[in-house]
C-alpha cells in the first residue's frame, strides 16, 4: 500500500480538503485499497478540530464532505508516507527541517507540481479571504489531485 500525506499550516483548511478530494478520486478509480491518504498540518494549533466551516460549505457544494480532525505533523509521518506533500513553500520549509534524516526529505514534495491545467506555484491559504478564496482553493486541488492520480497510475500500469 501506497500513502500519501498532505500538509498545510493548520490542517483545516488546503490540507484537509486535499485528503478528502483524493480520497474520493481514489474511489472513483478504485484505488483506495492500493492508496492511503491523510493529512496534517505544521502548526499544532487547530489540533483536534474539524475543518475550517467554511471550507466544509464550499467543499460540500461540491460533494465532498470534510470529516478530518486536524493533527500536527510528526516525525512518524516521515516513515509511514511515501509521499508528503506541501500547500506552499512555508510548508515544504517546515517539512525539510522537521524531517529526520536525507531520505525523508526526498519524499517532500509541492502540490502544484501535479497541476495539469491551473497555473499556480503554490495553494493559497484562504483562512483570512472571501468566498472566491476557498472556491480557488479546491479549483487549485481538484486540478492537482487529478494530476497526482494520473501520475499514481500511470506508475501502476508500468509495473503491470
Amino acid at each position: 500500500m501506497k500513502r500519501i500525506l498532505f500538509v498545510c499550516l493548520g490542517n483545516i483548511c488546503r490540507s484537509a480538503a486535499a485528503e478528502e478530494i483524493m480520497r474520493s478520486r481514489l474511489k472513483r478509480a478504485g484505488l483506495e485499497k492500493e492508496i492511503e491518504v491523510d493529512s496534517a498540518g505544521i502548526s499544532s494549533y487547530h489540533q483536534g478540530d474539524l475543518a475550517d466551516p467554511r471550507m466544509r460549505m464550499h467543499a460540500s457544494r461540491r460533494g465532498y464532505h470534510l470529516t478530518h480532525r486536524s493533527r500536527p505533523v510528526c516525525t512518524e509521518d516521515f516513515y509511514t508516507f511515501d509521499l508528503i506533500l506541501g500547500m506552499d513553500d512555508a510548508n515544504i520549509d517546515a517539512l525539510r527541517e522537521k524531517a529526520p534524516d536525507v531520505e525523508s526529505e526526498k519524499k517532500i514534495g509541492r502540490m502544484t507540481d501535479y497541476c495539469r491545467t491551473k497555473t499556480a506555484d503554490y495553494v493559497p491559504d484562504p483562512y483570512y479571504g472571501g468566498a472566491q478564496g476557498f472556491e480557488n482553493v479546491l479549483d487549485i486541488l481538484e486540478d492537482a489531485c487529478n494530476g497526482l492520480l494520473a501520475s499514481i497510475t500511470s506508475r501502476f500500469d508500468e509495473h503491470k
